[in-house]
C-alpha cells in the first residue's frame, strides 16, 4: 500500500465490475449446488449485488477516502484497541470465520455463505456508521489510529474469508490494500483459522441487546412519527433480568446517541411507565379447554399487578376459579400495555422500551439545529465540496431558526465544518425545517 489508494465511489463500478461474482453467490445459494432444479432469476442476482457486494464495497470505499485523506499506512504490528466497537467487529469477525469454515468443513455451501450477509450488515450498518466520528477527528490521536488499524483488518481478512465465494472483489480490495510483505494474491493467502479467531462472546452478546433496544426505540420514533433528528429527553429500558440491563450498562452512551436521547435510564419496575391489562389468548387456550376458556378469561382480567408482571417476564402462573385450577403459560395470556401520558411503549421479549415524547423549548431548538446540519450536509454533497473542505455559512430565517442557531453555533459550525455563520438575509436554496423555511447559502472556504 505504497501509493494513493484507488477508490471508486460510484456503487456502478460495482454492478459493471463484479456481476460474475454476484451470479456465483446467487448460485452457491441456490439449489443447483444440490443437484436440484433451478429456474433463474434476476432478482436473486440483484439481491446478490445489494446486500453483499456493495455494501462490502462501500466498507472499502469508506476505509480509502479517510486513508487517503490522513496518508494513513498500516503498521507491521497490530495491537489489541480498546475501543468497544473494534473489540466487538473483531469478535464479530471471528464468529464469522468459525461459522464459514465449519460450514466448509461440512461440505455445505449454503450455510457458508449466509453468515456474510449478517456480518457485513453489522459492518456497515453498525460499526462504520458508530464509527465515523472517529475518522473525521482532526487531531491524530490514538483511537483515531486504533480505528483505521481495525477496520484495515477487518477488510483484510474478510477478504480471505470471501475469496473462494467472490474471488475477483476480493482479489480487486486486497491488491489495492496489501503491503509489499504480503502475499501478492488473495488467493495466495492461508485461510483464516478458526482455532486462532478470539471472540469476546460476553461482548457480542452486550451489543446484540443493545441492537434489540435501539430497533424497538426506531419503530416507536416510527409509529408515534417522532423524527430521528428530533432529540427526546429520556428512554426507559426494563427488564425484570436485572442480570441483562447490567450487562449493557457501558453501553448506555450508544443507545442515547442512535435514539438521539438525553438520557437512558434502566429499571426493572414497568408500572411507572404503562398500564397492564390481560386478556386470555383464546385461540390457544380454546383448544385445550373448550368453553370453559371464557371462566379462565374472567380470571385473567382479575390479575393482580404482581401476577400481571409476573406473566410479562415471561413466567407462567396457576389460577384458582370456579372450584378448578389452570396451569397457564406465559403465551396463553395476552399483555396489553396502555402508555402513560407523554410516553410511547413497546415490548420484546424481557425487555420494554418506554420514549418520552413530550417536548420543550430547548429540545426543538436542537431538532431545528439538526434539521439545519443535515440540509448544509446535503448542500456540501451536490455543490461537489471534498469531506474536509472547510465553508462559510449563511442562514435567513424566522426567530427560532435564529434563536437555535444562536444557541447550537459551535456545535453547527464543528459538524458542517464552518468557520462561520451568519443569520442574515440571503439568496441561496430553500429549505423545510420543522416547518420553518430557511434561505442557506455556502461558500467554500
Amino acid at each position: 500500500m505504497s501509493k494513493r489508494l484507488k477508490n471508486y465511489p460510484d456503487p456502478l463500478h460495482v454492478v459493471h465490475e463484479y456481476g460474475a461474482d454476484a451470479l456465483r453467490l446467487y448460485l452457491i445459494n441456490s439449489p443447483v449446488v444440490k443437484a436440484e432444479s433451478l429456474r433463474f432469476s434476476e432478482e436473486g442476482v440483484k439481491h446478490s449485488l445489494r446486500h453483499l457486494l456493495i455494501p462490502l464495497w462501500n466498507s472499502y470505499s469508506f476505509f480509502v477516502t479517510y486513508a487517503n485523506i490522513d496518508q494513513w499506512k498500516p503498521s507491521a504490528a497490530k495491537t489489541q484497541s480498546e475501543n468497544l466497537l473494534d473489540r466487538w467487529i473483531e469478535s464479530s469477525l471471528a464468529n464469522l470465520c468459525q461459522e464459514v469454515t465449519a460450514a466448509m468443513d461440512n461440505y455445505d455451501l449454503q450455510r457458508a455463505v449466509r453468515p456474510f450477509v449478517a456480518f457485513i450488515e453489522d459492518l456497515t450498518n453498525w460499526y462504520i456508521r458508530r464509527s465515523r466520528r472517529r475518522f473525521w477527528k482532526s487531531e491524530d490521536d490514538g483511537d483515531k489510529q486504533q480505528a483505521y488499524a481495525t477496520l484495515y483488518h477487518v477488510l483484510i481478512e474478510l477478504c480471505k474469508i470471501a475469496a473462494p465465494f467472490t474471488p475477483f472483489i476480493a482479489e480487486e480490495i486486497y491488491q489495492n490494500l496489501r503491503t509489499d510483505h504480503m502475499p501478492e494474491s488473495i488467493h495466495l493467502c492461508d485461510f483464516p483459522t478458526a482455532a486462532g479467531a478470539k471472540r469476546d462472546i460476553a461482548l457480542e452478546t452486550q451489543m446484540r441487546i443493545v441492537m434489540d433496544v435501539v430497533v424497538m426505540g426506531r419503530q416507536l420514533r416510527k409509529d408515534y412519527d417522532a423524527k430521528v433528528r428530533q432529540p427526546l429527553r429520556r428512554l426507559d429500558v426494563v427488564s425484570r433480568d436485572s442480570g441483562l440491563l447490567n450487562q449493557v450498562g457501558e453501553l448506555k452512551k450508544i443507545v442515547a446517541e442512535e435514539l438521539n436521547v438525553r438520557e437512558v435510564v434502566f429499571g426493572d419496575d414497568e408500572s411507572a411507565l404503562a398500564e397492564l391489562k390481560a386478556k386470555a389468548n383464546f385461540k390457544i387456550l380454546g383448544r385445550r379447554f373448550g368453553k370453559q376458556v371464557q371462566v379462565i378469561n374472567q380470571a385473567v382480567q382479575k390479575l393482580s399487578g404482581k401476577e400481571l408482571h409476573t406473566v410479562s417476564s415471561g413466567e407462567g402462573i396457576v389460577l384458582k376459579t370456579a372450584g378448578e385450577t389452570f396451569e397457564l403459560e406465559a403465551g396463553d395470556i395476552i399483555i396489553e400495555r396502555i402508555p402513560k401520558a407523554g410516553l410511547a411503549v413497546q415490548a420484546q421479549g424481557a425487555l420494554v422500551v418506554a420514549l418520552d415524547l413530550e417536548l420543550d423549548e430547548d429540545l426543538i431548538r436542537e431538532g431545528l439545529a439538526r434539521e439545519l446540519i443535515t440540509n448544509i450536509q446535503n448542500m456540501r454533497k451536490t455543490s461537489g465540496l471534498d469531506v474536509t473542505d472547510r465553508i462559510y455559512l449563511k442562514v435567513s430565517s424566522d426567530e427560532a431558526v435564529r434563536e437555535a442557531v444562536a444557541v447550537f453555533e459551535e456545535y453547527i459550525k464543528s459538524e458542517v465544518l464552518a468557520l462561520s455563520i451568519e443569520t442574515v438575509e440571503t439568496e441561496g436554496e430553500v429549505v423545510d425545517l420543522n416547518g420553518h423555511t430557511a434561505t442557506l447559502s455556502l461558500q467554500k472556504a
